[in-house]
């Protein structure tokens, strides 16, 4: 999902001299019945760690991850054919046109599918619904202050819910024109895993007060939720990465967690993540949950 744009940046100028291409660690040997396999979405998708970035396929302002889940997923299976069109700040517009950045454009994601392609996995809606620049919103000095409550339920009516069903729709017109350009992929929509527990949170390490955090904890079941229902309604593989999440929030320590918090460092060998993105057990954990899926595990 999107990050803050401060924090963003200055990671990004921390990690550039880092940040040359790599070489994917895809093997030439196909996997069983697998030929071209295009990963599309957000940066929940990219896996933003931000000391692994690679320019191989979108440009660095998407702060996609040399070891996302895609990644893993086409080297396990050795697809010949793979292109991973994921982008930070991503929605669902960004199917069919591209995102500007000051350091190159991310062409329209869509724009990697063809006939030939015969698996598709996505994970989007989190920037579309608004959530992802609500966390940050959601930052407070005062524990006993709930600006995310006071901004998103106004005369008891959560504008967040609303935002997230309205979410719904544009997900599954995202399936339909991937199925439009190709026809033949399987698709898999992947829900987002929990990034903030459901009781509260962590205040001071996380600034939320544990009145949003337990709001926030909400609205991610609720986006899985939904996610869950688009692709049943869709008739696409649902990769439930919530369920079997717990525990693994941005409020547990090092090693357990799979979601940064606010300070983007998660600790050799996992890599510097940008704040509320999975890490790379996150990445690792997205990666089993879509081989699994694929019967592959």
């Amino acid at each position: 999902m999107k990050t803050t744009r401060a924090l963003l940046t200055a990671a990004l100028v921390a990690v550039l001299p880092a940040a040359a291409a790599h070489a994917d660690p895809v093997s030439p040997d196909a996997g069983p019945g697998i030929a071209e396999y295009v990963a599309l979405g957000d940066s929940w998708a990219a896996d933003a760690t931000l000391s692994q970035l690679t320019t191989a396929f979108t440009p660095l302002p998407c702060v996609q991850s040399a070891h996302d889940y895609a990644k893993q997923v086409a080297a396990a299976l050795r697809v010949p054919t793979f292109r991973d069109a994921t982008c930070g700040g991503a929605v669902t517009a960004d199917m069919t046109r591209p995102q500007h950045f000051d350091l190159g454009d991310n062409a329209p994601q869509f724009d990697r599918l063809t006939e030939n392609t015969d698996l598709v996995t996505l994970e989007i809606g989190g920037n579309d619904a608004g959530l992802a620049a609500a966390v940050t919103d959601c930052l407070t000095l005062d524990p006993a202050i709930s600006p995310c409550l006071n901004e998103n339920v106004v005369g008891g009516v959560d504008r967040m819910s609303q935002r997230i069903a309205a979410t719904a729709p544009r997900v599954a017109a995202t399936i339909a024109g991937i199925r439009e350009r190709a026809p033949h992929a399987r698709i898999l929509l992947l829900d987002y895993f929990e990034g903030i527990g459901l009781d509260g949170g962590c205040w001071p390490e996380i600034p939320i007060s544990d009145a949003d955090a337990g709001w926030l904890g909400h609205k991610l079941l609720e986006l899985h939720d939904m996610l869950a229902q688009v692709a049943d309604s869709s008739g696409v593989d649902f990769v439930d990465t919530y369920d079997g999440s717990a525990g693994h929030d941005a409020c547990e320590p090092v090693g357990t967690r799979w979601v940064e918090g606010l300070l983007p460092y998660s600790g050799s060998p996992l890599g510097l993540a940008v704040p509320f993105h999975p890490n790379q057990l996150g990445a690792d954990y997205q990666a089993r949950k879509v081989l699994e899926t694929l019967g592959a595990a």
